[in-house]
């Protein structure tokens, strides 16, 4: 059963009728209730209504739509964007459009379900290289083709918190001719110079083909982009099956808000700088404690305890004490690595992580983990 919320995201929400301390959501900047963002969206509900009622290739574009691609170009220093209504819909449209039949993907293990979804519809073959292992993706792409080469990979990854090697990456896609395309969900708004990613923080931006992101984790609203030349995204827009063939484009009023955040975003870098202090904080209190969280540099904070009724009774547990944290288990994660998953928000106070903090510190101790 999924609980329930009845307040807006942020540091504290009212779950199931009570006050808890968020620890779950992707909210990482902590604006996905900011009072300028609320404004922005009901602004554009005012002047737009509510739905697109088509697809946008039917109906027109809105002109806050044209705004949002505009500015999110600007921002991720890119020629173009091609916004879609959620991040599932921008990897299952853009994969099968770089490559199909007779050419050959080249996946990341524990890349996210939507990029293997993608993979899929495409009908390239598929070889999947263990966890950013160089070894293991060079030791494939040695081996003969006929097609298109596309290697692909989240920038971060959603359940661990770690980085992928993208400029190892990049050296064997230039090596062996493929394409590179990286899945930055995780990492926008969050990583590299004022949040513009993953890709800009390893300094990769004209090595990289192809990019995706997000709208609905740092931006506070819904939705997902692509992002690359001018050339690529208006070959995109018109052939992208998830892009044409949706009658739910993203929303006028979601698409406001996703360009208000990206404007706070580019003016003002403490919305990120927090969101890092925060990070910093509560690693070093958990790591502390003596807690695996594996390999996250990011704040993403796994707190691994490998079973799975133990992580389900752990999250209760720490519901209890009035902190949000969600088990994750099986399929999401392998089997044995069962955890919580703690993510930290710029939102968070000092009170907010010190009192998640002992709450799991409390509760790990009671259960035997530490």
């Amino acid at each position: 059963m999924y609980r329930t919320v009845y307040s807006p995201q942020g540091a504290r929400v009212n779950l199931d009728g009570r006050e808890v301390i968020n620890m779950a959501s992707n909210n990482y900047l902590g604006l996905a209730s900011h009072p300028d963002v609320i404004q922005a969206a009901k602004k554009a509900l005012d002047a737009y209504g509510v739905g697109t009622t088509a697809s946008r290739n039917i109906v027109g574009n809105f002109p806050v739509h044209n705004e949002l691609e505009k500015a999110l170009a600007k921002y991720k220093d890119v020629e173009a964007t091609l916004v879609f209504n959620c991040g599932v819909s921008a990897n299952t449209g853009v994969i099968p459009f770089l490559v199909g039949k007779g050419d050959v993907i080249y996946s990341d293990e524990l890349n996210h379900g939507s990029i293997i979804d993608g993979c899929r519809l495409s009908r390239a073959q598929i070889k999947v290289y263990r966890h950013k292992d160089m070894a293991s993706l060079e030791e494939l792409l040695k081996e003969p083709v006929k097609g298109k080469k596309l290697i692909v990979t989240d920038g971060v990854f959603s359940m661990d918190g770690d980085l992928a090697p993208l400029p190892e990456i990049a050296d064997l896609a230039d090596q062996y001719g493929a394409m590179f395309m990286v899945d930055d969900a995780h990492g926008d708004g969050v990583m590299g110079p004022m949040g513009r990613g993953t890709v800009d923080h390893f300094g990769l931006r004209h090595r990289v083909y192809v990019e995706t992101g997000s709208l609905s984790k740092a931006f506070g609203s819904a939705g997902g982009f692509v992002a690359g030349s001018k050339e690529f995204i208006e070959a995109l827009r018109p052939k992208a099956r998830s892009f044409i063939f949706t009658a739910s484009p993203m929303a006028p009023c979601l698409a406001a808000a996703a360009l208000k955040v990206i404007k706070m975003v580019s003016e003002d870098e403490s919305y990120v700088k927090k969101l890092w202090e925060n990070r910093e904080y509560f690693a070093r209190r958990i790591t502390k404690l003596g807690l695996n969280i594996g390999s996250t540099v990011t704040p993403i904070i796994p707190v691994i305890v490998g079973d799975e009724a133990l992580a389900q009774k752990m999250s209760q547990d720490l519901f209890e004490k009035g902190i949000f944290a969600q088990a994750i288990l099986f399929p999401m994660v392998p089997k044995g690595a069962a955890r919580l998953r703690v993510m930290i928000s710029a939102g968070h106070t000092k009170e907010d992580l010190d009192l998640a903090a002992n709450a799991i510190e409390e509760s790990a101790k009671a259960m035997g983990i530490i």
